[in-house]
C-alpha cells in the first residue's frame, strides 16, 4: 500500500497521517494549502488503478456526492483522476462512526435513536429525490460529531436511479449484515433498499444487537431473505410499541410492504415523537392476499388459544384429582370452528358473486410516482390490468408513472385497464465540444447550454496546455438531462516528474559532473574558491544540497576548492640583477623559480634579469612559480 504520509498533492494537499482503510482505498487527513482547511482525501488504492471496475466505481462515488448538498451529507471539495493516482477531496469530519458509538453504548436509548435516524433519514431523502440510492446505508458508512450532528458517508456503491447500467456486482453488493432481500437475490434495487437498511440500523441501536446472525455471510444474506426478526420488544421491552411498528414495517421482505420513501418513514418518526405512546396498527410478516380477511381469523384462531389457555390450569388440575372433564374448552373450540365454517362460506360466496360479474367494483389505485416496472411486477395490483400507452420527457425519473387513466379513487370492475404514461427522464441536452478551451470559457458553455452541475478535475497532460479542457464525461456528442453532473478534466500541464539531488561534495569536477547527470539533473560547475577543509580539486559545496526532491532536468551548481586561503604577497623588481642574485631574492620572498630560464636577446649586459612573470609589483600568492627573463645580449653587435 503506498503511503503518501509527508507528501503534497498537486502542490496544495499536504498529506498529514492516515485515518482510515478501507477495501479499495485509503483515506488521509491533510492540510489544503490554497483554501487554508484540514480536509479528508480519499485515495484509490495503487492495486486497483488499472482495475475498470473499481476505477468507476470510485469515480461514480464522487459524482455521487457532487450532485448532493445536505448538512447530514459529507461535502466533497475536489477530485482527480490522473493515471498515477485518483482521489477525492472530501469534508474533514473530526467525530466516530456510528457503529463505534453503538459498540461503546451497547444500547441506545429510543430517543437517541431517533434523533440519529431522523438525520440519516433526511441525508437519503435529499438523494433520493435526486435519483441517487446510497445502497450500503450501514453504521460504518455514518459518521457522528461531538454535537450529535449525523454525516452520511462512503457513496462508492450508490447508483443513479435512472441510470440503465446494471452488472450483477451492482446489484449484490453491499454490507450482507445491512443489506435488503431483494439486493441478497441481486435483482434491481431502488430507494427502498436503503429504507431496509435504515430498519436494520434502527433494530440495532434500540437492541445492541444485529436482527440476523450467523457464522458465514451466505447464511446472513438467505437469513435477511427468509427468516423474520425478532421483535424487538422481546428483546428490550423498554422501546416504545410505535418505534418498534416503524423499524419492522421499514424491514419489511418485500418492498412494496415497507415505506415507500424517506420522506414517509420520516413522516412516522415525527408523529411518535410528538406522541411516544402511538400505534400504527402495522401488518408484518404475513400473506397480504386476501388482505380483508386474514385479520378476521387470526383474531378468531388467538380468541379460541386464550380460551384454552385460560382454562388450562384447570383442566389439568381436573385429570389429576380424576374429576369429570371441564367441557369448556370442547365447546368453545366448536364455537370457534362453526365461526370459521360460516366466514369461509362466506368468502367463498362474495368470490363466487364476483367471478360470476355480480357488479362487485374495486377502487383504483394511485400509480403516479411509483416505477412502472416494479408496478407490473407487483402481485398488489393483481385486480388490474395495467397497460404502458405513452412514454413523456419529464423531470421525473425515467420509468415512473407520471399519468394514469382511470384517475385514482374512480371505482371500477375487477380486471379493467388502467392506462399509464410512462416518464422518460428529464429531455436530454447534447453535449458541447469545449475540449481545448480555457476552463472558466468551457465551464460557462456548459452552463448556458443549460447544464446545471458542472465539475472540474484535474490531471497531467502532455499535449493540452495547462488550463485547457481534455476532455468531458460524458463525452462531446453524447445527452445528458440539465441536473447530470458533466465533469470538465482540466489539464495542469505535463506531469512534472521529480530527481533526488546526488551528494557531490568532495567528489572531483568529472566525478560530479557524472553524478548529477546520472539522476537527471543539468550539472553547473561555478569555478573555485578557497577552502581550508576541502583538498585542492574536489568540490566544496552544492546548490541544491544532497538529497534534495527537485524537477527533472533542473540545474545543480557546484564549486572546487583551490586549497587554502591565503595573503598575497609583492613581487619584487629583480631587473637588471644577476641571474643567482634574483633568484635568492624571489625564494626569500617565498616564492618558487621555474627551472626553465628564458634566455633573450637583449641590450641589456648578458646574465642580467631583463623581466619576470609575474611581473614586478604585481600581487601573487606565496608558491607561485616565477619565470624570470634573462639577457643573452645582443647578438648583432661585432657583425660586418
Amino acid at each position: 500500500m503506498d503511503n503518501f504520509t509527508g507528501k503534497k498533492l498537486d502542490g496544495r494537499y499536504e498529506i498529514q497521517e492516515i485515518i482510515g482503510v478501507g477495501g479499495m482505498a485509503v483515506v488521509y487527513k491533510a492540510y489544503d494549502s490554497i483554501d487554508d482547511r484540514i480536509v479528508a482525501i480519499k485515495v484509490l488504492k495503487e492495486e486497483y488503478l488499472q482495475n475498470d471496475e473499481f476505477r468507476r466505481r470510485f469515480k461514480n462515488e464522487s459524482k455521487a456526492i457532487a450532485v448532493l448538498s445536505h448538512p447530514n451529507i459529507v461535502k466533497v471539495y475536489d477530485v482527480s483522476f490522473g493515471d498515477r493516482i485518483q482521489y477525492i477531496v472530501m469534508e474533514y469530519i473530526d467525530g466516530i462512526t456510528l457503529k463505534e458509538y453503538i459498540e461503546q453504548q451497547k444500547v441506545l436509548t429510543w430517543k437517541e435513536a431517533v434523533h440519529f435516524t431522523v438525520q440519516i433519514l433526511r441525508a437519503l431523502a435529499h438523494a433520493h429525490e435526486r435519483g441517487i440510492v446510497h445502497r450500503d446505508i450501514k453504521p460504518q458508512n455514518i459518521m457522528m460529531l461531538e454535537d450529535g450532528t449525523i454525516k452520511v458517508t462512503d457513496f462508492g456503491i450508490a447508483r443513479f436511479a435512472q441510470s440503465e447500467t446494471k452488472t450483477m456486482t451492482d446489484k449484490a453488493i453491499g454490507s450482507v449484515h445491512y443489506i435488503s432481500p431483494e439486493q441478497a437475490r441481486g435483482s434491481v434495487t431502488d430507494a427502498k433498499a436503503d429504507i431496509y437498511s435504515v430498519g436494520v440500523m434502527l433494530y440495532e441501536m434500540l437492541t445492541g444487537r444485529l436482527p440476523f446472525e450467523a457464522d458465514s455471510a451466505v447464511s446472513v444474506a438467505i437469513m435477511q431473505m427468509q427468516q423474520e426478526p425478532k421483535p424487538p420488544r422481546l428483546i428490550n421491552p423498554e422501546i416504545p410499541e410505535g418505534l418498534e411498528e416503524i423499524t419492522l414495517h421499514a424491514m419489511q421482505k418485500d418492498p412494496d410492504q415497507r415505506y415507500r420513501s424517506a420522506a414517509e418513514m420520516l413522516e412516522d418518526i415525527e408523529r411518535f415523537k410528538r406522541n411516544p405512546d402511538i400505534r400504527f396498527q402495522y401488518k408484518y410478516f404475513i400473506d397480504e392476499s386476501p388482505t380483508k380477511y386474514v385479520d378476521a381469523i387470526s383474531e378468531i384462531r388467538s380468541g379460541r388459544s386464550d380460551l384454552y389457555e385460560r382454562n388450562y390450569e384447570r383442566g389439568k388440575g381436573a385429570k389429576k384429582g380424576k374429576k369429570k372433564p371441564n367441557t369448556l374448552p370442547i365447546l368453545a373450540g366448536i364455537t370457534a370452528a362453526l365461526v370459521i365454517v360460516v366466514v369461509g362460506v362466506t368468502i367463498a360466496a362474495m368470490a363466487i358473486r364476483g367471478f360470476f360479474g355480480g357488479g362487485s367494483l374495486v377502487v383504483v389505485p394511485n400509480l403516479v410516482g411509483q416505477n412502472y416496472d416494479e408496478v407490473k411486477l407487483s402481485t398488489k395490483y393483481s385486480d388490474f390490468e395495467i397497460v404502458q400507452k405513452n412514454t413523456e420527457y419529464s423531470e421525473a425519473p425515467a420509468g415512473q408513472i407520471i399519468k394514469q387513466d382511470p384517475e385514482a379513487g374512480t371505482k371500477v370492475k375487477k380486471h379493467s385497464t388502467i392506462n399509464v404514461t410512462v416518464s422518460k427522464g428529464p429531455q436530454g441536452i447534447t453535449v458541447p465540444d469545449v475540449t481545448g478551451k480555457d476552463k472558466n470559457l468551457a465551464k460557462s458553455t456548459l452552463e448556458s447550454e443549460g447544464f446545471t452541475n458542472v465539475i472540474e478535475s484535474s490531471e497531467y497532460s502532455e499535449d493540452v496546455p495547462k488550463g485547457q479542457v481534455i476532455r468531458t464525461d460524458p463525452e462531446a456528442g453524447q445527452t445528458a438531462s440539465k441536473d447530470d453532473p458533466i465533469v470538465i478534466y482540466v489539464s495542469m500541464g505535463p506531469e512534472t516528474k521529480m530527481s533526488i539531488v546526488p551528494p557531490v561534495v568532495g567528489m572531483t569536477r568529472d566525478q560530479a559532473i557524472r553524478a548529477i547527470q546520472d539522476a537527471g539533473l543539468t550539472a553547473d560547475f561555478q569555478g573555485e574558491e578557497p577552502s581550508d577543509s576541502v583538498p585542492v580539486g574536489k568540490v566544496t559545496r552544492q546548490e541544491p544540497g544532497a538529497n534534495s526532491q527537485v524537477q527533472s532536468k533542473s540545474t545543480v551548481k557546484f564549486w572546487i576548492s583551490k586549497g587554502k586561503e591565503t595573503k598575497t604577497i609583492e613581487v619584487p623588481n629583480v631587473a637588471n640583477m644577476p641571474l643567482a642574485e634574483a633568484q635568492n631574492m624571489l625564494l626569500s620572498k617565498g616564492f618558487q623559480i621555474n627551472s626553465e630560464i628564458q634566455y633573450v636577446d637583449s641590450k641589456i649586459q648578458e646574465g642580467l634579469v631583463i623581466k619576470t612573470d609575474p611581473p614586478a609589483f604585481s600581487q601573487a600568492y606565496p608558491g607561485t612559480v616565477i619565470t624570470l627573463y634573462v639577457s643573452k645580449g645582443d647578438q648583432k653587435e661585432g657583425k660586418p
